[in-house]
């Protein structure tokens, strides 16, 4: 790709996302956030905001003198943002993530503090072999440790996505032992994996799972009063106690896994997990561990 045909520069576009996200969220914008934001001068946060009502969002915002600063006109709409609530509690947690390692950091958001749950992506080491084999489209061979086998067995996956979810990050690609497209968990690798000269087997595009989109929707577990069924649609932003959710179908189990929902059908206690799952597009579900136990693996 050219210079010319990318329309905003990264960091222009990480500023306007700022603007847009304070202005909308605090009702008020001034060139204070950008310049404790991105240490920059106030001449330039300034021109930076010109730029954006310039050249991205004409008409969005509105300068009031007696608030001295800017706020959100009539006529706002997101344009660098979807307009989410999600994107604000992201930028607070950003902000608290930074704050504890530049003690000097104020990008004056209010007080707020971040539950952080235990994220361990894996060594070093497999992420970057994981990230050359998804990247130049090669092989990669490995030793994975699952709960099924009491050692780890050898295998060789053609990675195509690194995939987030919530705690953990998987590598989605085809597994040559398995004949099949699998999430490997990057914290059950073992050792150093070894970046193959053989190009992938597989391509995103052709995993089937990946490339098609289901629907999932979810209501109030029915277990639950009428009352606090009308509680948890309010916490999902439910529109008549249904929330549909298009996914690939290939995370499937883990949207369930991470909304507590047993793909099982073991029951759970609907005050701690109050969702269940009302109807979905596609009814099979997708493993999101290799067991690696064929009794006649082919040779990786």
């Amino acid at each position: 790709m050219k210079k010319t045909e990318w329309p905003i520069r990264w960091d222009l576009l990480l500023r306007y996302r700022l603007i847009e996200i304070i202005a909308l969220w605090e009702g008020r914008l001034t060139t204070n956030h950008i310049c404790h934001g991105f240490g920059i001068g106030r001449q330039q946060a300034s021109k930076d905001i010109n730029m954006y009502l310039r050249d991205v969002a004409p008409g969005n915002l509105d300068y009031d003198r007696h608030r001295k600063g800017y706020v959100p006109s009539a006529a706002f709409k997101p344009r660098v943002t979807e307009g989410a609530a999600d994107e604000y509690l992201e930028l607070m947690s950003r902000h608290d993530s930074l704050s504890q390692t530049f003690e000097s950091l104020d990008i004056r958001l209010p007080a707020s503090a971040v539950v952080r749950l235990p994220c361990h992506q894996g060594n070093p080491e497999v992420v970057r072999a994981v990230i050359a084999a998804t990247r130049q489209g090669r092989k990669l061979a490995l030793d994975y440790a699952s709960l099924h086998q009491p050692q780890a067995e050898s295998c060789v996956l053609s990675p195509h996505t690194l995939v987030c979810s919530g705690s953990q990050w998987f590598a989605r690609g085809w597994c040559d032992r398995q004949q099949q497209y699998r999430d490997f968990q990057l914290t059950r690798f073992r050792g150093n994996p070894k970046l193959l000269s053989e190009r992938a087997s597989r391509s995103a595009s052709q995993d089937q799972q990946w490339s098609r989109t289901i629907t999932l929707v979810f209501r109030p577990d029915r277990r639950l009063t009428p009352h606090q069924q009308a509680v948890v649609a309010q916490d999902y932003g439910m529109v008549e106690q249904r929330l549909a959710l298009p996914i690939r179908a290939a995370l499937r189990s883990h949207v369930l896994s991470q909304l507590g929902i047993p793909v099982s059908g073991v029951s759970v206690d609907p005050l701690q997990f109050p969702l269940e799952l009302a109807e979905s597009s596609d009814a099979m579900p997708e493993p999101h561990e290799p067991a690696l136990k064929s009794p006649q693996p082919a040779p990786c």
